[in-house]
């Protein structure tokens, strides 16, 4: 028992580092606010669990074979009272806790807007074997493993997978959402404070899954100006042999950037996943006109 209070104090403090970086340290408006819910929907629970525990121990304790105070009454009596308590206050939670988490619910809809002073930047995402590609469609340029974003801006996601399903997750961030090949899903976050946080992929998809992260870089907007101005001096085109190279299945692959991107790749990178590459496997499909709707 002496080894008791050193143990805990040492659970105590792991659990505690577990929550840097990750849900319990939020940095924007998405995340502080599904820390709320969770935190709010745990202490409801908490108000049947806790008096059960316990009225379980007291229970135990006091009708033990060596207590002769305890009364054992010999028949079986309906309580009225006693069953009203059991079942009223358990509907009450579930009542009061459904309503808390429909409301939370429908205000983070992944979908929904981000109120904010500054202009939506949209980025399109795309999950890859096995790394993360990020476009930015209306400033011309992409990233390979890292998410460049400036704060108190709304990022507008829209989210896709060039292989198998992924699920795409930055804990300080929020809302953890699933990339699917042929699908397009949409995300809304915001990072409220400078800084680097880590992002992954939640789902195993093959031999690189471990190393499938990336890092989210949040800073101001002008220091977002100056790195959208080098990335568009340095790098490589991501046209549609550099794609066809890029979507080869690598590893731990380093952050890189692109200095410049082809038109409506995301739409392309859609269209093949649904329509399937080509025989060979070299990306040659690329080169095949898109069907337009309805045609």
């Amino acid at each position: 028992m002496r080894h008791a209070p050193p143990a805990v104090a040492f659970v105590t403090a792991a659990a505690l580092a577990g929550c840097s970086q990750g849900i319990f340290d939020p940095k924007g408006p998405i995340a502080a606010a599904q820390q709320e819910l969770l935190i709010n929907s745990t202490a409801i629970m908490l108000v049947v669990v806790i008096p059960v525990i316990a009225a379980t121990l007291g229970f135990a304790w006091w009708y033990r074979a060596s207590n002769a105070r305890a009364a054992r009454l010999p028949g079986e009596n309906y309580e009225g009272r006693i069953e009203f308590v059991t079942w009223s206050i358990p509907l009450l939670i579930v009542i009061l806790l459904s309503g808390v988490i429909w409301i939370s619910s429908w205000q983070l809809d992944p979908r929904r807007p981000i109120g904010a002073k500054a202009n939506a930047l949209r980025v399109e995402v795309v999950a890859l074997d096995w790394k993360w590609l990020f476009i930015y469609p209306d400033l011309g340029v992409a990233a390979v493993n890292e998410l460049v974003v400036p704060t108190e801006t709304p990022i507008r996601f829209q989210l896709t997978s060039a292989t198998v399903m992924n699920s795409f997750f930055i804990p300080q961030l929020g809302s953890q959402i699933y990339a699917m090949g042929g699908m397009t899903t949409h995300l809304n976050l915001l990072a409220d404070k400078p800084g680097e946080y880590p992002g992954f992929s939640a789902m195993f998809s093959g031999d690189g899954f471990s190393d499938m992260r990336f890092v989210a870089r949040a800073m101001s907007a002008s220091d977002f100006n100056a790195w959208v101005k080098e990335a568009h001096g340095t790098g490589s085109v991501l046209d549609d042999d550099g794609y066809a190279a890029l979507a080869k299945p690598s590893k731990a692959v380093p952050p890189m950037t692109y200095r410049s991107v082809r038109p409506n790749l995301f739409e392309r990178i859609i269209h093949q996943t649904v329509s399937g590459p080509d025989k060979a496997g070299t990306g040659a499909g690329w080169h095949r006109p898109m069907k337009q709707a309805g045609g």
